[in-house]
């Protein structure tokens, strides 16, 4: 580990999977406790204030998505100065595993999460549902899930072909189904796509008293890496953690997206799907305005002279 480095600012890139956990290793061993589960999963405790952020995260992602390959809990954290625990599994596996139950059995016999004023777990995807999901080990915690999955068990969600992998999975022992494992958090929020037609059919089976769900249109896919991003992902989770993230609030920082170059692009290859060229060119005006995109100019022009076309022919 490097020498006099505040934690949460560690740098952990260029590194192999196996160097990664072993700074982590050096760095829980020093700060906290690190513990690993089993074959496909390991735990990192670095104890600061006295709210303690839950993360559940992806090595592959960790390393994929963050410059510095540091978790996003680790940035989350560090922001508000809260202590913060890492869940990380080394491929995606929701976490099923009789280890990672054991775990958070052993933290809630412990007295572990009573330790803190507030508990708060966070994750996006298949670490999403984990947030729900284990989150019934602190009872009167706060849950932020991005595009959260309620079970991948093919008897309620058959409908769902993305992950046929995990269906010899068990997702009906414990922790396993997401929205009940909700029932003792002091409340939920639960972020989708309406668009993203399998995930909000996912986000619909949330429907629970005291579980609150925002629609984020055209962030599919990557979610939290888009809200970071757009500089919002911070806000969100504080707010969320104080209990005052509401639709106005929401829907303030989501007009953030404007600024988004993806979210523009995404919207804009939805609508020309549509056919709907006078809303095309309006957006892909907007695109080249504001973020430049030479790929954009030229789709500007092919639409301006498709339009010019159209013109011509009903005046002829």
């Amino acid at each position: 580990m490097q020498d006099g480095l505040e934690p949460y600012t560690l740098t952990l890139s260029d590194l192999s999977p196996a160097q990664w956990l072993e700074e982590m290793q050096e760095l829980g061993d020093a700060c906290g406790f690190f513990e690993p589960l089993g074959n496909h999963h390991n735990a990192a405790f670095i104890e600061k204030g006295d709210t303690l952020l839950v993360s559940f995260e992806s090595l592959p992602a960790i390393q994929a998505l963050s410059e510095d390959a540091r978790p996003i809990g680790f940035d989350l954290a560090k922001a508000q100065d809260w202590s913060c625990l890492t869940v990380i599994c080394n491929r995606d596996t929701w976490f099923r595993a009789g280890e990672v139950y054991g775990f958070f059995d052993q933290l809630t016999d412990d007295g572990f999460f009573e330790d803190f004023d507030r508990v708060i777990f966070f994750g996006a995807g298949p670490c999403g549902y984990a947030a729900c999901a284990f989150s019934v080990a602190a009872p009167g915690a706060t849950v932020i899930a991005l595009e959260p999955q309620a079970t991948l068990d093919p008897r309620m969600t058959e409908w769902d072909d993305r992950f046929v992998h995990m269906r010899k999975t068990n997702f009906t022992d414990r922790y396993g189904y997401a929205p009940d494992m909700l029932e003792a958090a002091k409340a939920a929020y639960v972020m989708y796509d309406p668009d993203d037609r399998l995930g909000a059919m996912h986000a619909a089976l949330f429907e629970r008293a005291g579980t609150k769900r925002f629609r984020a249109r055209y962030l599919g896919g990557g979610m939290q890496s888009h809200l970071n991003q757009m500089g919002v992902l911070e806000t969100l989770v504080t707010h969320a953690a104080e209990g005052t993230l509401d639709d106005r609030l929401f829907a303030e920082l989501y007009r953030k997206r404007r600024e988004h170059v993806l979210y523009c692009k995404k919207l804009f290859s939805v609508i020309e799907a549509q056919d709907r060229p006078a809303m095309a060119e309006a957006v892909c005006n907007y695109i080249v305005e504001s973020f430049g995109a030479p790929r954009y100019r030229r789709k500007l022009k092919a639409l301006r002279q498709a339009r010019q076309g159209v013109a011509e022919s009903v005046e002829g």
